[in-house]
């Protein structure tokens, strides 16, 4: 689900990017040797057949991800654990050094160091998952963004190999 959600965010990200779709007026062309409107139809679709073919994208294709998201760590102990972990430990530490009454301020020592340390490390853990999927992002988008211009420099071309200004 979450990958969905990820991979969904990514295709609307590359889309607004690279803009329009080229049937949707990524470049104005104008007949320069008097092309026929029918004559232009036919070699706008060749010429789009063609800069598919060279350049591996296609523009009509609905946007996908190239590589899964990067996974997500094994998750460590938040507050909660660590909470648990630290009052434990104080408990220990304060019963050898104080008896019963070292031993309940120590669990609480523990139990409130044990709880800063157990968050300090998921939020440290979720900023890491955090930049590693953005990073994906980033580069998703900027290899949509490689091909559609492949793509937009073989169209380009093509039209004006056929006599067509393309601007």
């Amino acid at each position: 689900m979450c990958q969905t959600i990820v991979s969904a965010i990514v295709i609307v990200l590359a889309i607004g990017l690279a803009g329009p779709g080229w049937a949707s007026g990524d470049f104005m062309v104008y007949p320069a040797k008097g092309q026929s409107q029918d004559q232009m139809d036919r070699d706008k679709f060749e010429c789009q057949r063609w800069a598919t073919e060279q350049s591996g994208f296609d523009p009509l294709r609905t946007p996908t991800t190239t590589t899964p998201p990067p996974p997500k760590e094994k998750q460590v102990g938040g507050a909660g654990r660590g909470a648990v972990g630290g009052g434990l430990l104080g408990a220990g530490v304060g019963a050898i050094a104080g008896g019963r009454k070292g031993a309940g301020r120590g669990a609480l020592i523990g139990a409130g160091s044990g709880a800063l340390v157990g968050g300090m490390r998921r939020s440290d853990q979720q900023r890491r998952e955090d930049q590693r999927r953005q990073q994906w992002e980033q580069e998703q988008v900027a290899q949509y963004a490689r091909g559609r211009n492949d793509f937009n420099r073989a169209y380009q071309v093509c039209l004006e190999g056929r006599g067509y200004s393309v601007r």
